[in-house]
């Protein structure tokens, strides 16, 4: 999305604000009250394509989260979300609960402001995501072990259940998978909110001088279609290492980018770079489809036990990136090989690594040092020699470089890992949610 042609004054931790214009975001207050129903009380996020708001719903009583997104947002992800809602009868069998792990819409509707139509939805407050509940863990961002197994389990869960549906998720990393937050706080006033979790800290939105007219100064806003100030978001979140396994729930959100192969084709992967797919790069003219998610979400599924990422750069290049995948998984396939720019810089012509040997990271000097060492320094549980043989089994299937070789999300549930350690896990927490 472009920005506005006004610049703002930088303030840490909120949006983009170049990004209320029309077709942006809709300004928000503390204390708006949206729909004649929800009455604005903190901020909880936002994300490129809409902000998201703790409210009291002045029916219920109740907290309840508002994402409002922005005007010229695609309006597929309400009715995607609103049909991932509706009960199948293939729901009624499944034992392990799969719908739980997508949020439940409990309205939707439209606003109307100086930007646009902006859509809304009206879920339960999520606590945070995974990946804030690993940030905020500074010294560790792990989870323990058996958190770890149960929301891997149940992050599989949740796209087996979307794939399920025929939708393929698009947009699969750690900010789009969130923890579940108890219904406890309900049992706070706004006022013991603001006491336990901190009151709205707003910041006034100043517009940067126009260096056309250096007459000009920087000033407070007062566009109609930006807010007077910003809302730093409120931490309703847990430290990964310190949350308990009777806590560890997870939703998986932004359907956003979600599609249906079997209707519309992708050729755009919308996943961060160190986790898209490869054949996003390799066979752009090849429509995406499921086992694109496969493979980030293997990827994924190693950041979760992991206290670094699988592929390490977030502003590596490609070909680094590409490098790192080589190390891991093998030769790339022949009609890949050469499209892989600088090859010769990492590799001989058959795949043999030209790097050091320290630089070199396979699975097992991967897994033990970004995963077993890092547990084994905070004291904490490490997996046994069966269960890791298990685990990079079943991730080096997902990141098979071939599409077609990959396994489903069933299949996945299906592996030794899954059944052995993961799935347990995630049915010894559930006991602790009932």
């Amino acid at each position: 999305m472009s920005t506005s042609a006004f610049q703002y004054e930088y303030i840490e931790d909120v949006e983009t604000l170049e990004y209320y214009k029309p077709g942006g975001y809709h300004p928000i207050h503390i204390d708006d009250r949206l729909h004649n129903r929800y009455r604005i009380v903190h901020k909880l996020g936002h994300g490129t394509f809409s902000t998201a708001w703790l409210a009291v719903d002045e029916l219920t009583s109740k907290y309840v989260a508002v994402k409002v997104c922005i005007a010229d947002v695609d309006k597929r992800e309400v009715d995607i979300l609103s049909e991932l809602s509706i009960p199948a009868t293939t729901d009624l069998r499944d034992k392990y609960n799969k719908t739980s792990t997508i949020p439940k819409i409990l309205d939707r509707f439209n606003i109307e402001g100086p930007n646009g139509t902006h859509p809304c939805l009206v879920t339960l407050p999520a606590r945070c995501s995974l990946r804030e509940s690993k940030e905020a863990s500074d010294n560790c961002r792990q989870f323990q072990l058996n958190v770890a197994r149960s929301l891997a389990a149940q992050l599989t869960l949740a796209v087996s259940f979307v794939h399920s549906r025929g939708y393929a998720h698009g947009d699969l990393h750690l900010g789009n998978v969130l923890l579940k937050l108890s219904s406890s706080l309900n049992n706070l006033s706004v006022s013991e909110l603001y006491t336990e979790f901190g009151e709205p800290d707003p910041q006034p939105i100043v517009r940067l001088k126009d260096q056309t007219q250096p007459a000009a100064s920087s000033s407070p806003t007062s566009e109609a279609g930006v807010p007077s100030h910003a809302i730093p978001s409120i931490w309703l979140g847990i430290l990964s290492d310190e949350l308990p396994l009777n806590e560890a729930q997870l939703l998986l959100t932004d359907f956003g980018t979600a599609f249906r192969p079997s209707e519309k084709s992708r050729f755009q992967s919308y996943t961060p770079l160190v986790i898209r797919p490869p054949e996003a790069y390799f066979e752009p003219t090849t429509p995406l489809s499921f086992p694109s998610d496969m493979w980030s979400l293997g990827c994924i599924i190693f950041e979760i036990l992991a206290h670094r990422s699988l592929i390490e750069g977030t502003l590596a290049t490609q070909d680094y990136i590409t490098a790192q995948q080589v190390n891991l998984q093998g030769r790339l396939p022949d009609e890949w090989w050469g499209k892989f720019e600088n090859r010769e810089k990492w590799f001989d012509e058959d795949g043999t690594s030209r790097m050091e040997e320290s630089d070199v990271w396979g699975w097992d000097k991967k897994f033990d040092q970004h995963v077993q060492e890092s547990w084994a320094y905070r004291g904490m549980e490490v997996m046994c020699q069966e269960e890791k043989e298990a685990l990079l089994e079943m991730l080096q299937w997902m990141l098979k470089w071939r599409p077609s070789e990959r396994p489903s999300a069933d299949q996945v549930l299906e592996t030794a890992w899954m059944r052995k350690w993961a799935l347990p896990a995630y049915e010894e927490g559930r006991k602790g949610w009932e």
